[in-house]
Parts: C-alpha cells; structure tokens; sequence
C-alpha cells in the first residue's frame, strides 16, 4: 500500500517578486504628488490650520514604500539574471533620490507656519497695499 504524497506549497516565484519593486516605486511616486495636491489643505479663509491628515499619511507612506522597494532588491540578491532582476535593480537606482526627495516632504510637514502667523502666507499685508 503506498502513502499519498504532499506536496509543499510553492514558493512566491523570484519573478513576482521582482515585480513588486517597480510597483512600489511606482505607488511611492504616486504618493509624493498625492502629497503636492494636498498643499491647499493648510489653508482655509485666510487662516493657518496646519498639515492634514492626509497629508501626514502621504508623507510618512512614500518614503516606506521606496524603503519596501529597496529592501526587495536586497532581499532577492541571490539566483540567475533575468530581465525581472535586471528591470527592478534599474528601478531600484532611483530609490535613494526619491528617498532624499521624500526627506524635505517630511520636513515640509514638520516645519512651523511658513506665513510667520500672518494670515495667507502673509499676502495679506501685501494685497493691503494696493491702491
């Protein structure tokens, strides 16, 4: 009488993998212009209301999704070149830019009143001026 073999799951293949890293910078990207839409979130009827929410989470998920990429492209070093591997290392050239990118968003977020507590980034006292 024989034993009905099992098999193991199969492993996530390399290829997928690799796919993955340019999705993430890709989604990364995505989020640093999501971030530059939300500017006009810190300002309402000339009054300085500070960064949204959805402006803190646009800041904080880009740069752990570029770090998700890289960490990919580190984790997979090893087995035979493909054009999957090739493509994500090309890809993942771009991370430490968009991460230093991504470093003054942060900032951006972080730093006080850009208007010194003038109203409308101090255009108010400019636009008095007209005549």
């Amino acid at each position: 009488m024989t034993m009905p073999t099992t098999h193991a799951p199969a492993a996530p293949s390399r290829q997928g993998a690799y796919l993955l890293v340019p999705l993430l910078v890709a989604v990364s990207v995505a989020l640093l212009v999501a971030y530059g839409t939300f500017d006009g979130d810190t300002f309402q009827h000339c009054k300085y209301l500070g960064p949204s929410t959805r402006m803190y989470a646009t800041a904080w998920a880009s740069p752990l999704c570029a770090l998700a990429a890289g960490a990919l492209v580190l984790a997979r070093r090893g087995g035979p070149r493909s054009w999957h591997r090739t493509f994500a290392t090309c890809v993942a050239c771009l991370i430490p830019v968009l991460l230093l990118v991504q470093a003054f968003v942060l900032y951006d977020v972080y730093a006080p009143d850009p208007s010194g507590g003038n109203d409308c980034s101090g255009l108010g006292a400019v636009l008095a001026l007209r005549p």
